[in-house]
């Protein structure tokens, strides 16, 4: 039995906002929490990817916590063994077929030591190819023993054709390695379309696994993907964290990714502000000042209150309109409602594939229910997240079994 809704509700903000503090400035006395504090604040940990970080730089002395944040660490560092000697196995095969790859995201991090093994979780690989080589890709993904699961506007995914996922709260080293195939970079914020594909893939690819082409274009890379988290309230400490850590190599000229287009990327200020709002001094100045003008007045303005939780998951209710103050005009904000009304036939597939696939979702009545009952109860009442919930009910099934 879960606790009153309210109570979890509150202590996930409560533990997710101290959790973000001590891990952009660890060594703060061990907060005073009651048992199932503690237990939501595995469950932020586990939700936002922090666990192992926080097992290297937080000196809290819980026992149960730190049993918890030694056992995640162990966890991700076996599973990226498993990664890496995957990447090396496809990029084997790319040089053998010609392929030129973009590796992405997490695995580009790594690449470059920003973290060590096990310090960062990678829920999957993320590769960028050409358009007129991915249909060769999913053949060699296939012939790795892939299968694809499902695709959406943003990519195609595989999974391995056999093994099924862990049940249980984290990271665990067994769980399938899945790929995200791409052929663009890109995010709906949240409805135009930003792409910068022609900033991360290389102008002189290799065959093989190749680099970002400059540490300015995996920041915007990371930024993009952060600003898309935000619009859709799903943005993951983890990936906050990936920023000001790769902020700190940079100099002010590889900054100018940022603006070095037709159009300013006035997508990256709300997260350059989240980043600044607990990493202090992590983002110049003269950064945000640039890009302050360019952002949408609605969103500039929100953007100085908004805290880690209200556009996460710790989030516990439902947001019937995420994103919508991203919009850039009234006809924009317009046709957010209008999506949410009367989705199109590739979100109606979108769902499908999400209660086909994702875990969380397994034996739900919520995300079975017709759209108009699901309005009906947004307007009556606060909803609960169903993938938040799924985590909360892990870690308090774990604490009940280790009692």
């Amino acid at each position: 039995m879960l606790p009153p809704l309210k109570i979890v509700k509150d202590g996930l903000c409560r533990t997710t906002e101290t959790l973000a503090a001590e891990l952009a400035r660890p060594g703060g006395d061990a907060p005073e929490w009651n048992e199932l504090e503690w237990r939501l604040a595995c469950a932020a940990a586990a939700a936002h990817g922090i666990s192992p970080m926080l097992w290297r730089s937080s000196p809290w002395q819980n026992l149960a916590w730190r049993r918890f944040l030694e056992d995640q660490y162990r966890h991700v560092e076996q599973r990226h063994q498993r990664i890496t000697a995957l990447l090396g196995r496809i990029d084997a095969e790319a040089r053998s077929a010609g392929i030129a790859m973009v590796a992405l995201k997490g695995s580009a991090l790594h690449a470059i030591g920003l973290y060590a093994p096990g310090e960062r979780p990678m829920a999957d690989i993320d590769l960028l190819v050409r358009d007129e080589d991915l249909e060769r890709t999913g053949e060699l993904l296939q012939s790795l023993d892939y299968v694809e699961s499902f695709r959406q506007w943003k990519h195609r995914a595989f999974k391995p054709a056999t093994g099924e996922p862990v049940l249980g709260l984290g990271e665990h080293r067994d769980t399938p390695i899945n790929i995200e195939l791409h052929t663009r970079i890109q995010e709906r914020l949240p409805i135009s379309t930003i792409d910068i594909t022609h900033r991360v893939y290389p102008r002189h690819p290799q065959p093989g696994l190749n680099p970002y082409p400059s540490i300015g274009a995996l920041m915007s890379h990371l930024l993009l993907h952060a600003a898309g988290n935000i619009c859709g309230r799903s943005l993951r400490m983890m990936h906050l964290n990936d920023i000001p850590l790769l902020a700190r190599r940079m100099s002010l000229s590889d900054w100018d990714a940022l603006w070095n287009e037709p159009v300013p990327a006035w997508w990256a200020l709300p997260p350059l502000r989240m980043v600044a709002r607990y990493y202090a001094d992590a983002v110049p100045r003269v950064v945000l000042d640039r890009l302050e003008p360019e952002c949408p007045p609605l969103l500039r303005k929100m953007s100085r209150q908004q805290t880690l939780t209200q556009v996460s998951c710790s989030a516990l209710w439902l947001s019937p309109l995420p994103g919508i103050e991203w919009s850039r005009s009234l006809g924009e904000a317009g046709r957010v409602v209008l999506n949410r009304i009367r989705p199109s036939e590739e979100a109606r597939q979108e769902r499908v594939d999400m209660l086909r696939t994702q875990l969380w979702l397994q034996g739900q009545p919520w995300g079975r229910l017709k759209l108009g009952r699901r309005i009906l109860t947004w307007l009556t009442r606060p909803v609960p997240r169903m993938d938040m919930l799924y985590v909360v009910r892990a870690a308090l099934d774990e604490f009940i079994s280790a009692a």
